[in-house]
């Protein structure tokens, strides 16, 4: 095993009581030629991962979605959906891939719809027994898939471990993995993300927390990067983007921001703040980073992406303070940076300054990220509801949709229809 980088042992202590940890990276792989498979390419009208294939949540343009609908209007196929689960749709060429968990029968499962009548293709059982300790508005499948044209991914939290999953398309197990120990405060949630020839999981949790990178065909182990520990865990999905010149992997918490190179796993630079748990995905835009975490203390920071090392003191563009959004992920778009936050706070700041634009207040409680398509912004509460309302420099709301089904999952925009998980069912929505 040949360790990359510098080894660094941290102490964490203080108030936050956060256990030692080790940012050693190790190169596991046997074969120096780990990046062997084409490029992924998705169609304009795929949602192959979570947030989009540009992983910013906002839909291809020339969209032109619903903006109202009900149980009876404007919906293409509705489809049951059984178990429990808040992991968002993927959808790939005429499949669309869910997860799902039967909390009883203690099973995780996949399922596979056909997108153009809802049909279900198909249900592969991955996982069963050893269910683990979650907090109650999570679930035993709040993952989204991640599709490379070839193979589905799918992590679950099973068994004091995580697992890694590789289906064909057809719903037949190509490769199972145990990426390593994990202990639950409040469960799992992070979705798997696709890079070159790698997936890429996050696990951060109570002890030996850890980043980890796969071979997409094959499931080896290419990568692995220790992560701290977590006195209440954090449920932090990561991403990466082109900042800076040069490619990187963000991830939040505790108490810091971190950038990693994808190919490797070394730490590129880390930024403390804004707060200790993490839920919300990293948001990126013209070299800046924007991160929104919420827990003890609601903060947001703006990170200028250029820098190495420690750059909590050079690199800090701005910061707020407030009822910042804790789960729901940012939207960035026209240089307007959209913050849903828990409680149903709505604001639009300039991305580069951070300065109030408007600010708006919307019913309920919000767990799913906000999503742009057809120039206007779609949020959905706890309780099913979708609020739309556009995109820009002023608040206007459109319409008020309710199915009445309540739901976690964020939706998905794709080829001007809306897919939404419910509690119970899976809708597609388009114009009639």
């Amino acid at each position: 095993m040949v360790v990359r980088g510098e080894v660094v042992s941290l102490l964490l202590t203080g108030v936050f009581g956060l256990a030692a940890w080790s940012d050693e990276t190790c190169w596991l792989s046997a074969s120096p030629t780990w990046d062997d498979l084409p490029p992924v390419p998705p169609a304009a009208d795929d949602w192959p991962w979570w947030c989009g294939p540009n992983r910013d949540n906002i839909g291809a343009p020339g969209q032109t979605p619903p903006v109202r609908w009900s149980d009876t209007e404007n919906v293409v196929w509705k489809a049951d959906v059984p178990g429990r689960g808040h992991g968002s749709p993927c959808l790939w060429g005429d499949r669309i891939f869910l997860p799902t968990a039967d909390d009883q029968a203690e099973v995780q499962s996949l399922l596979c719809f056909d997108r153009r009548t809802g049909r279900k293709r198909w249900q592969s059982e991955l996982r069963r027994k050893g269910f683990m300790r979650l907090n109650p508005k999570n679930s035993h499948a709040s993952a989204t898939p991640a599709c490379d044209g070839e193979a589905v991914f799918i992590p679950f939290m099973t068994q004091d471990a995580i697992w890694l999953s590789a289906l064909d398309l057809e719903g037949k197990i190509i490769w199972q993995r145990r990426l390593g120990d994990f202990r639950s405060m409040h469960g799992f949630a992070a979705s798997p993300l696709v890079y070159r020839s790698l997936v890429i999981v996050a696990a951060d949790n109570l002890k030996n927390s850890f980043l980890v990178a796969v071979h997409r065909r094959t499931g080896e182990v290419i990568w692995r990067t220790g992560r701290p520990d977590y006195r209440l865990g954090t449920y932090a999905s990561p991403t990466v983007g082109r900042l800076a010149g040069r490619d990187q992997l963000l991830l939040h918490g505790p108490m810091k921001v971190f950038s990693y190179d994808p190919a490797t796993g070394k730490e590129l630079w880390r930024c403390d703040g804004p707060s200790e748990s993490a839920s919300s995905t990293i948001t990126l835009g013209g070299d800046l980073v924007f991160s929104s975490v919420g827990f003890p203390q609601r903060n947001m920071l703006c990170i200028r992406a250029d820098g190495s090392g420690d750059v909590t003191q050079t690199h800090v563009v701005w910061s707020k303070e407030g009822k910042m959004a804790y789960v729901p992920s940012l939207l960035l778009a026209d240089g307007l940076l959209t913050m849903v936050a828990d409680e149903g706070d709505v604001y639009c700041f300039e991305a580069a300054t951070g300065r109030s634009v408007w600010t708006a207040k919307l019913q309920g409680v919000f767990s799913s990220s906000p999503v742009l398509a057809g120039g206007h912004v779609y949020a959905v509460n706890e309780k099913g509801v979708t609020f739309v309302f556009k995109s820009g420099p002023r608040f206007e709301l459109v319409a008020r949709n309710d199915l009445a089904d309540g739901g976690f999952a964020t939706p998905v925009i794709c080829g001007s229809r809306i897919y939404l998980r419910t509690l119970h069912h899976l809708y597609c929505l388009g114009e009639q």
